[in-house]
Parts: structure tokens; sequence; C-alpha cells
């Protein structure tokens, strides 16, 4: 929930748990705090006062939640994928092109380009595609790696893997202002 005023903000704190306590739900104390989420001032503070604190942020189901400026120099909340969260789904590649090497290179590229589109869907609100470019990046990495221990003639170049990305294209992250679409 978000509050422009403190004090609101610490009422609904603590009538919170008796509500939910109506209905047998239970708030869970390490999970819920107040967070200063306040817009930054757009001008320096004078002179012999304090600098304003950095604006907050905070995580919330996967993504960290900052202030930013739009385009048009407005300030917003935007968000971007979460840390924790962008290394742990890079760990699962990994970890699953570890256990697949051993199947068909076409195989591994329905699979990925699954995993690929699943990943953009969800994380793919507008101001992330930097946080997906480069987790698009990192899978082609590891699946290089990957497809290097298949056998003992060695590294995968760059060149070798995009010739191979020139016939299997990984999906990329929508372009900015078009929808995405399923693929087929």
């Amino acid at each position: 929930m978000g509050f422009a005023c403190e004090g609101d903000a610490r009422r609904v704190l603590a009538v919170l748990p008796k509500r939910l306590g109506k209905y047998g739900l239970q708030i869970h104390p390490d999970k819920t705090r107040l967070v200063p989420f306040a817009r930054p001032t757009s001008r320096p503070p004078g002179p012999g006062q304090p600098p304003t604190p950095p604006p907050g942020a905070f995580d919330f189901l996967g993504f960290t939640h900052v202030w930013g400026r739009s385009r048009q120099g407005i300030w917003v909340v935007k968000r971007r994928t979460a840390g924790s969260r962008f290394r742990r789904a890079v760990r699962k590649i990994a970890e699953w092109c570890r256990r697949n090497r051993h199947l068909p290179i076409r195989e591994q590229y329905l699979a990925l380009a699954q995993k690929l589109r699943g990943h953009f869907s969800y994380y793919g609100v507008i101001g992330n595609r930097d946080c997906l470019s480069r987790f698009r990046y990192e899978v082609m990495r590891l699946w290089r790696k990957w497809l290097s221990r298949r056998h003992r003639r060695g590294q995968w170049s760059w060149d070798r893997l995009n010739g191979l990305l020139r016939r299997y294209v990984l999906p990329w992250p929508a372009p900015r202002g078009q929808p995405r679409v399923a693929s087929p």
C-alpha cells in the first residue's frame, strides 16, 4: 500500500493485523514494514540545510521499485528486475544447460527460447529493457559455455555461436512501443 502521509501509513499498519485476524490471517513480521519512498526534490537544499536523503527503493514481486525521470522529465516510479531474481534465473539457466548439454542443438534451442519468452513475459515492463537484454546475453554466454563442453574439440568461438544464432534466433525483448506477441 502506498500513502502520501506517514501518519496514515502508521495508523493502517497498527489496525491491519486486527483486521486480518478476523479472517484467520497474519502479517509476516519480516515482510511487512514502512519504507520511506518519497519523490526526490527537484532542487538542491539551501545553504545551512542538511542534504536530502536519497529516495527509497524496495523489492516487491521480483522487481526493484525506484524513482526515476520519464522521457518527459517527470518523476515516476520505475521497475527493474530485482538483482536476486536476476541471479537466480541465470543460475537456473546455467544448471539447465549443464544437465541438458547432450541434447540435440535444436531441442536445446527450443527449450531456451521458451525459457526466454517466459522471462520476458513476466519481467517485460516499461523501463526494464536493459535487464531483459542483459538476461538474453547471459543465456547466450551460458549456452556457448556448455556447448563447448560437449566434446574434446575445444571452445565454441563467438563467431561459431553467432552462425548458430543466425539459424536458431533466440527471442529478443519487445521493442519500445510494440506489444509482445507469443511465438508459435
